[in-house]
């Protein structure tokens, strides 16, 4: 199976704090995802930790992968 560079990727994130949480904690240890183009995507749930308030974490996404396909860094778009 070929795999493809995935550079860049913009999704919707929206957990709750208490999903934040679970994946803080090591009980869920990915989080699963919608690209804006309609994509699954599935990365570390060590990542939300950067982005992660009080609420949650809402909002857009862009999350950054290496050319092998390991996630990189996570960063919120502005809101248009």
């Amino acid at each position: 199976m070929q795999r493809y560079a995935m550079p860049n990727i913009d999704v919707v994130i929206n957990l709750t704090y208490d999903e934040c949480l679970a994946h803080y904690e090591g009980r869920v240890a990915n989080v699963r995802t919608r690209s804006l183009d309609g994509r699954w995507v599935v990365f570390p749930a060590e990542a939300i930790r950067r982005v992660v308030n009080r609420d949650g974490v809402h909002g857009v996404y862009r999350l950054s992968f290496s050319e092998q396909g390991r996630f990189i860094s996570i960063a919120p778009l502005p809101k248009p």
